[in-house]
């Protein structure tokens, strides 16, 4: 103690970037689902291709989101967690559901869940505008397939299929753009982080912990 005032040590665990895994488990959950969607898949393999985002990607996306939130990406933890029950879910109707059959309880789940993406999508414009990208073309497919599940025609699956492809090769990208930043480490591939992410990646470590002391887990409250 000094002058009246009680010292505090804050000791900080070093962790590996979550997001690489998040990335590319996200990539091929979307993928399976745009083969699902677009024929590549026959209506029979559904519960193969269930399975797979139950076993494969579920997993992966909520070993990342721990990671995440032990490394304080408030952001990135909220959109890996809600991703990966939301793989579960969909793996658990594919595995129940009859062929081709659809669902209005999941449709009105896959317009809510865009809605949601949408709001996580404009919290990262400021600091990960990467992020807004990926989860607003997310959100648009979303909305497409729950309009197919709530009844409209089947070319609105197909179109949402096609952009799960297109999601698949966005989210590579941002895998490997941030394996390659890990390695330099700066901003190795475009888009660049702006404001507070380039800072905390590129800034001196003391800027940065000077309001360590507000984040959740050391404040008082949450």
């Amino acid at each position: 103690m000094e002058n009246g005032r009680v010292a505090t040590t804050i000791v900080v665990r070093p962790l590996a970037s979550a997001l690489p895994l998040g990335f590319f488990a996200f990539g091929i959950g979307m993928l399976l689902l745009a083969g699902n969607s677009l024929g590549w898949s026959s209506p029979a393999e559904g519960k193969d291709v269930g399975m797979l985002l139950m076993s494969f990607v579920a997993p992966l996306e909520f070993a990342a989101m721990l990671i995440a939130f032990f490394a304080r990406d408030t952001g990135g933890a909220t959109a890996l967690g809600v991703f990966s029950t939301s793989w579960l879910a969909a793996g658990w109707l594919l595995l129940e559901a009859k062929p081709g059959a659809t669902s209005h309880a999941f449709g009105l789940y896959e317009l809510t869940f865009a809605t949601m993406v949408l709001l996580l999508a404009i919290a990262a414009i400021p600091a990960k505008p990467f992020f807004t990208v990926l989860l607003s073309i997310s959100a648009v497919r979303a909305i497409l397939a729950g309009a197919y599940e709530l009844g409209a025609a089947k070319t609105f699956d197909h179109v949402a299929g096609g952009i799960g492809v297109a999601i698949c090769c966005v989210a590579f990208y941002g895998g490997l753009a941030l394996l390659l930043e890990d390695a330099q480490p700066r901003a190795a591939l475009p888009p660049s982080r702006p404001g507070q992410a380039a800072k905390a990646l590129e800034g001196d470590l003391a800027e940065q912990l000077e309001r360590l002391q507000n984040e959740a887990g050391i404040r008082s409250q949450l």
